[in-house]
């Protein structure tokens, strides 16, 4: 689901790239981060709890009460939302990293290339043998076509964001006008596919073992990258936002942006909540199967919405940024924490851990969700207070940087 690491720095006294330290990282990227993987678990749960097929789509009917309204809840002021802002931030990082490689005039793109095959191996573990909802392996992928952007002017890339970002919402529109054409036989084969599939995560997750899980995870798989063709223009779209955020200084010097801020919270938030409760109002429940022109319409404009929305919040997270900063800590080990997410919760809800799958109510699921963040935010302050990153994040960085960074706290002191 963000950049997901911390960027780099660099030390005149050694021939590459170095990890970055903690006195160089910009604050508010880590309570952003923190922010935003709350935000993913709280819309991810639903799809560990129950068959993947039957999450993000809409408010789902069969839910009564408090439970309809958590669904409620999450499809207009959570859903597509912090996915954005996590894809945002990984642009962000990306800027942070080539600003940091040109003032030391160092080679980024070897570095780079390190790092996002370094994301993708990580991300097809986590797809392949955890949980097949993973955003990792598109955030590598994309990540190469935000690397060709590099030498764009600065002044465009809020434009080439959002000329990307509507390109996949209206290649969405097109699979709509599409399926719109085709034949009465041929839509009714499509919901029965759909249905099929949903009664084969029902089996397999609800009742299956690992072995049989990963089977049909890498099934999934590969499902989920035709899928790419639209949601990657969307993810690269921020991708570029978010590289003009920290190429701007609208990140690092927030205070200089007096304006632009109080647009996003005054004007874009209310525009982005408009356009998403249309949308909902459009079609509040999207049929598994069910991609016509005027299902994929609603969707576009909860997706077009999703963007003022997520620009919103960035500017109230910054607002308050002193009062959130004891979630920087998790935002520090974002990837760790996001990848820990799957773990325990298709051991909580899968059949080969504690079998919960499709038996919580939508009201506890975000409960337990909070539950589970709130641990997270604790066990990064203890963990953090002797170590450097987190486990994953070490990892990741070994990988880019082809050595082993220095993990204690007490090793990396300048």
């Amino acid at each position: 689901m963000t950049d997901l690491s911390t960027g780099c720095s660099v030390n005149a006294a050694l021939p590459s790239l170095q990890p970055v330290t903690s006195g160089e990282r910009i604050a508010v990227l880590d309570v952003l981060r923190g922010v935003a993987l709350l935000g993913i678990l709280l819309m991810n749960i639903e799809a560990f709890a129950g068959p993947l097929e039957l999450a993000f789509t809409g408010i789902d009917t069969h839910w009564q009460g408090i439970d309809y309204w958590a669904d409620a809840f999450v499809y207009v002021f959570v859903q597509g939302k912090f996915f954005t802002l996590f894809s945002l931030l990984f642009g962000a990082g990306f800027a942070v990293m080539a600003q940091r490689a040109e003032a030391a005039g160092r080679d980024f793109a070897p570095v780079y290339l390190r790092r996002s095959a370094g994301l993708l191996l990580i991300g097809l573990c986590h797809a392949l043998l955890v949980w097949s909802g993973d955003i990792l392996v598109l955030y590598a992928l994309a990540s190469l076509p935000l690397l060709a952007c590099r030498e764009a002017p600065r002044s465009w890339l809020p434009w080439m964001g959002a000329t990307v970002y509507l390109g996949g919402v209206l290649l969405m529109l097109l699979v709509g006008a599409m399926v719109s054409m085709a034949t009465p036989q041929d839509l009714q084969k499509m919901l029965a596919d759909a249905q099929q599939s949903i009664d084969q995560q029902r089996l397999v997750y609800g009742q299956g073992s690992w072995l049989q899980a990963n089977g049909q995870r890498l099934h999934e798989f590969g499902v989920a990258l035709g899928g790419m063709i639209i949601s990657g223009p969307q993810v690269l779209g921020m991708f570029l936002l978010g590289s003009w955020f920290t190429s701007s200084g609208a990140l690092a010097a927030p205070e200089r942006f007096p304006r632009l801020y109080a647009l996003l919270r005054w004007v874009a938030l209310p525009l982005g909540l408009l356009l998403t409760l249309a949308g909902t109002y459009w079609k509040p429940y999207l049929q598994p199967g069910a991609y016509d022109l005027p299902t994929t319409a609603a969707m576009a404009l909860v997706a077009i919405g999703a963007v003022p929305m997520c620009l919103g919040y960035l500017a109230w997270i910054v607002r308050w940024r002193v009062a959130l900063r004891g979630l920087a800590a998790v935002g520090r080990m974002a990837l760790t924490h996001y990848l820990l997410q799957s773990l325990l919760c298709t051991l909580l809800f899968y059949h080969y851990g504690l079998g919960a799958f499709e038996q919580v109510p939508r009201a506890w699921q975000l409960l337990l969700a909070l539950a589970l963040f709130a641990a997270q935010v604790a066990i990064s302050h203890v963990w953090l207070r002797r170590f450097r990153f987190g486990p994953v994040e070490w990892l990741w960085r070994a990988m880019t940087y082809r050595q082993w960074p220095a993990m204690r706290v007490a090793r990396a002191a300048d």
